[in-house]
C-alpha cells in the first residue's frame, strides 16, 4: 500500500466544498463543507455564493483532510482537482487552490472531469473498475449513460437527458409540493408512506421511436404540476406521500430500464451507478432486482460517495497517477462545458506528443517542473513558499 500513489483531491463543482485524499483504491479522509443550508431559502443553488463559500471553506477543509489521513502535504504525490462541468465560479476557486498547492508543494497536477470521477469513486468500495465499466450517472446536472474501457482515458457517451436531469426533477417536484431543497431526500422519506402505483405518471423517452438511451424528465415534472394543481383548484387536499412515491418510480423506472437495456445492447454484465441521486432508496431497490433478473452484476457507493465529494476527484487522481497519464499544464482552465470524452486535461504538449519522457523513480508521473520542456525555474517567492508552509 505504501507504494501507491497518494493523491489530494478538490472538488468544487457546485455547492460543496469536497477535499479527498486516497492511497491506491485506499480512502483515507473525505471531508466536506456544505453550503446547501445557505442555497435553501433561494430554492436552488447561487452561483455567486456558491464561490465565496468554497473561498471561505477551502483551507480549512484541506487541513482538516490532511489531519484525517495523518499525511503531511509534502508526503503527497500529486493533486487532483475538478476541471469540468459544472459552475464556472465555482471551479475556479477549486482549480486556483489547486494549482497554488500544486505549485508551492512541487507535486504534479492533475485537471479531472467530474463526471468520471463519479465513475471513479467507485473503486474505493469495490475495487479497481471492470473494462469497459457501463455507468449510470444520475445527479441534479446530470443523467447520463457512459461506456468506460478505461477511466483515464476513454470515456463514450451513449445517451444523456435531453431536458431536465433526475435530480433537478426532484427539485422542481419538491417546490411544487413545498417540500423544500434540495428536494431528493425528501421526497425519498415521503414515498416511502405512500404507494407508487396511486397515479400514473409518463415515462419519457420510452416510446419505440424515442431515441434508446436518452433521457427526458421535464414532462414528467409538468404532469405533477398539473396534476397537484389540479388538485388544489378542486380544493382536494395533495396526497403528498402518493404524488412522491408515483413520481419517484417513473423516474427510477426509466433509469434502470434504460441502463439495463445499454448493457444488454453493449455486453457488458455489470453496471456502476453514481451521482447524488444514486443515494435514493428505490433507485437503489428497482437496480438491484432487475440487475439480479438480468445477470447483471450492481455496483453502487454507499451514499456518502454518490453525492459530490473530494474522494471522487482522488481516486481518479490516483489512477491517473498510477497509470502515468500527463499532468495538467499551470494554464489549466475551468471549463464549466467540459465534455465526458475528456476524462482529465493533460498538458498541451502531451496532447501533441503523447510520450512525456521517461517515468520519475516510483513509477509515477513526472512533478510539475517536470511537465514544461526546460526543467524547472522556480522563483524565490516560490522556494519560500515551500519552506515556510510546507516543509515538514
Amino acid at each position: 500500500m505504501a507504494d501507491e500513489p497518494l493523491v489530494l483531491g478538490i472538488e468544487t463543482s457546485c455547492d460543496e466544498t469536497g477535499v479527498g485524499i486516497v492511497r491506491g483504491h485506499t480512502l483515507l479522509a473525505d471531508a466536506v463543507a456544505s453550503s446547501v443550508d445557505t442555497h435553501a431559502r433561494f430554492g436552488g443553488v447561487v452561483p455567486e455564493i456558491a464561490s465565496r463559500a468554497h473561498l471561505e471553506a477551502m483551507v480549512p477543509t484541506i487541513e482538516r483532510a490532511l489531519a484525517e489521513a495523518g499525511v503531511a502535504a509534502s508526503d503527497l504525490d500529486g493533486v487532483a482537482v475538478t476541471a469540468g462541468p459544472g459552475l464556472a465560479g465555482a471551479l475556479l476557486v477549486g482549480v486556483s487552490a489547486a494549482k497554488a498547492y500544486a505549485y508551492a508543494l512541487g507535486k504534479p497536477l492533475y485537471g479531472v472531469n467530474h463526471l468520471a470521477s463519479h465513475i471513479c469513486v467507485d473503486q474505493l468500495e469495490h475495487g479497481a473498475l471492470p473494462e469497459p465499466t457501463m455507468a449510470l450517472l444520475v445527479s441534479g446536472g446530470h443523467s447520463s449513460l457512459l461506456l468506460a474501457p478505461d477511466i483515464t482515458s476513454d470515456v463514450r457517451p451513449l445517451g444523456a437527458t435531453i431536458d431536465d436531469a433526475a435530480g433537478e426533477a426532484f427539485d422542481k417536484v419538491a417546490r411544487v409540493l413545498n417540500l423544500g431543497f434540495p428536494g431528493g431526500p425528501v421526497i425519498d422519506k415521503y414515498a416511502r408512506e405512500g404507494d407508487p402505483a396511486a397515479i400514473a405518471f409518463p415515462r419519457g423517452l420510452t416510446g419505440p421511436r424515442d431515441a434508446v438511451y436518452d433521457f427526458s424528465f421535464s414532462g414528467l415534472k409538468t404532469a405533477v404540476a398539473r396534476w397537484v394543481e389540479a388538485k388544489r383548484k378542486a380544493g382536494e387536499d395533495v396526497p403528498v406521500a402518493d404524488v412522491s412515491a408515483s413520481f419517484q418510480e417513473a423516474v427510477v423506472d426509466v433509469l434502470t430500464r434504460k441502463a439495463l437495456r445499454a448493457c444488454r445492447d453493449e455486453g457488458v454484465d455489470h453496471l456502476m451507478i453514481g451521482g447524488g441521486v444514486a443515494a435514493n432508496s428505490r433507485l437503489r431497490a428497482m437496480a438491484e432486482e432487475r440487475c439480479a433478473d438480468a445477470g447483471v452484476r450492481l455496483r453502487v457507493p454507499r451514499p456518502k460517495l454518490c453525492t459530490d465529494n473530494g474522494a471522487m476527484v482522488a481516486a481518479l487522481g490516483a489512477e491517473m497517477v498510477a497509470k502515468n497519464r500527463s499532468t495538467s499544464d499551470w494554464d489549466l482552465p475551468a471549463d464549466s462545458s467540459l465534455p465526458v470524452t475528456e476524462p482529465h486535461v493533460p498538458t498541451a504538449s502531451a496532447q501533441a506528443r503523447p510520450e512525456q519522457g521517461a517515468p520519475s523513480p516510483r513509477g509515477y508521473a513526472h512533478g510539475p517542473d517536470d511537465a514544461h520542456e526546460g526543467g524547472s525555474h522556480h522563483d524565490h517567492v516560490h522556494e519560500l513558499s515551500r519552506k515556510n508552509l510546507y516543509a515538514p
